[in-house]
C-alpha cells in the first residue's frame, strides 16, 4: 500500500490552499498581428484561504467565474496573474510535468455525471485508471483498492464490472466522487457535484460528502448556486459576480449578517421552511451585464438598489468590513463615504470625458463617411 503521507505539526501549514488575486482572462479578438486586443475577465483578482479540512462554498449566479475559477485552481486552465500555493507551495507557473505529482493531492468532480463518465469502460476500469497511471498501490492490490472505495461511496460490490448507463444520476455521481478519491486527494474541487440530481438524491450525496471528508479529512472547495445546500455543507462562503470576489466570511455569519447588496438579494431567495413565515424577496432589476463588457467602477452597480454615483466610475476596495468579514463594496468603505462631495466631484467630471469622448467619435464617424 502507499505510504500516507504525513506532515509534522510544526511543517504543517496553516492553509491547505492560497489562492492570492488569481486571474483568468480569455482572449475576444486580435489586431492585425494576430495579439488579443479584448479579453472576457472570467476570473479577476479572486483571493481566499482555505484551512485542511474545511469546506469553503463559491456561490453566484450562472457565468459568475466559479467553474473557471475551481479549473484554473487545479491548472487545467493556465492563469493570467496572481498566485496559487498548495501547502505552502507555489504552484502557479508549474509545467503539466511538474504538476503531476500534485494531481493525486487535488481532484475534481464534474458537475454532469452523465457525460463525464467513458460510456465504454466498466466501473471498476473507470475508478481503477488513475489508481494504476499513479502507482497508488501494487498492481495486485488494484482491484481491493478500488473495491474498498467502492464501498467507502455506497456502492455494491457487483457493480464492479458494470457500465455507466446501468446506473442512475444518484449512483453515477457516487461513481465520479469514487474515481476522485481513489487516488487518495487532499484537496477536491467540487463543481455543482448535486445540481444535475433529484432533490432527495441531493440529500444523500451532501451527506456522503460530509462522511468522506470527516474520515478522510478531506478539503472541499465546493462550487455551487443552491444557498440551502452551501450552508449546510460550508465552513465559508465566497459570493462571486462577474469574475470577482462581492463577499467572503464565514458560513453562520454571512448568513446571519449579508453586507454586499448583492449577497443580499441572493440570500433573499433561499426558501423558509415555514408556511407562515413572510419572505423578504429582493428582485434585482435588469439583465446580468456581458462579462465581455462589464460596466466601469462597480460590476454590480447596473443593478443594484443602493448605487451611489461613485459606484459607476470608482472600483470598490476588498475591505475587511468586521472580523474575517471581507466585502468589496464602497458602502463600507470609510473614505469613500467621508468623502462624497469629492467623488461627487469627479463623478462630474467623469461624465465630461464621456461626452467628449463621445462627441469625438461621432466627429471621426462622419469624418470617414465624407471620406468613403
Amino acid at each position: 500500500m502507499q505510504e500516507e503521507k504525513v506532515l509534522s505539526t510544526e511543517q504543517t501549514p496553516k492553509y491547505i490552499l492560497e489562492v492570492k488575486n488569481l486571474k483568468k482572462y480569455f482572449p475576444l479578438n486580435k489586431n492585425l498581428l494576430g495579439k488579443p486586443s479584448a479579453y472576457l475577465k472570467a476570473v479577476d483578482n479572486v483571493s481566499f484561504k482555505v484551512k485542511a479540512g474545511e469546506t469553503i462554498g463559491v456561490v453566484g449566479e450562472s457565468g459568475c467565474g466559479k467553474t473557471t475559477l475551481g479549473r484554473t485552481i487545479l491548472k487545467l486552465y493556465s492563469s493570467d496573474g496572481g498566485e496559487i500555493f498548495f501547502d505552502g507551495k507555489d504552484i502557479t507557473n508549474l509545467s503539466k510535468k511538474e504538476m503531476v505529482k500534485y494531481r493525486t493531492d487535488m481532484q475534481l468532480i464534474f458537475q454532469d455525471p452523465y457525460s463525464s463518465l467513458p460510456p465504454r469502460m466498466t466501473v471498476g476500469e473507470i475508478i481503477s485508471e488513475a489508481v494504476k497511471v499513479h502507482n497508488i498501490v501494487p498492481a495486485n492490490e488494484v482491484s481491493s483498492h478500488v473495491r474498498s472505495i467502492m464501498k467507502k461511496c455506497g456502492l455494491q460490490p457487483q457493480y464492479y464490472d458494470r457500465y455507466p448507463h446501468e446506473f442512475s444520476g444518484g449512483q453515477r455521481q457516487r461513481i465520479c466522487i469514487a474515481r476522485a478519491l481513489a487516488v487518495n486527494p487532499r484537496l477536491v474541487i467540487c463543481d455543482e457535484p448535486v445540481s444535475a440530481l433529484d432533490v432527495s438524491i441531493q440529500a444523500q450525496i451532501i451527506n456522503l460528502l460530509k462522511e468522506l471528508q470527516q474520515n478522510m479529512g478531506l478539503t472541499y472547495v465546493f462550487i455551487s448556486h443552491d444557498l440551502s445546500v452551501v450552508k449546510y455543507i460550508t465552513d465559508q462562503i465566497m459570493v462571486m459576480y462577474l469574475g470577482n470576489v462581492m463577499e467572503l466570511g464565514e458560513t453562520k455569519e454571512i448568513f446571519a449578517n449579508p453586507l454586499h447588496p448583492y449577497t443580499k438579494a441572493l440570500f433573499s431567495a433561499v426558501p423558509i421552511p415555514d408556511p407562515d413565515a413572510k419572505m423578504n424577496r429582493i428582485i434585482l432589476q435588469g439583465d446580468i451585464p456581458s462579462p465581455a463588457n462589464p460596466p466601469k467602477g462597480c460590476k454590480f452597480h447596473t443593478r443594484c438598489s443602493s448605487c451611489m454615483n461613485v459606484c459607476k466610475f470608482k472600483e470598490p476596495l476588498y475591505v475587511e468590513a468586521e472580523n474575517n468579514h471581507f466585502v468589496s463594496c464602497h458602502l463600507y468603505n470609510e473614505e469613500v463615504m467621508n468623502n462624497m462631495d469629492k467623488y461627487e466631484h469627479l463623478y462630474q467630471e467623469y461624465l465630461k470625458e464621456q461626452e467628449n469622448s463621445e462627441n469625438e467619435k461621432g466627429k471621426n464617424n462622419e469624418k470617414g463617411k465624407k471620406e468613403s
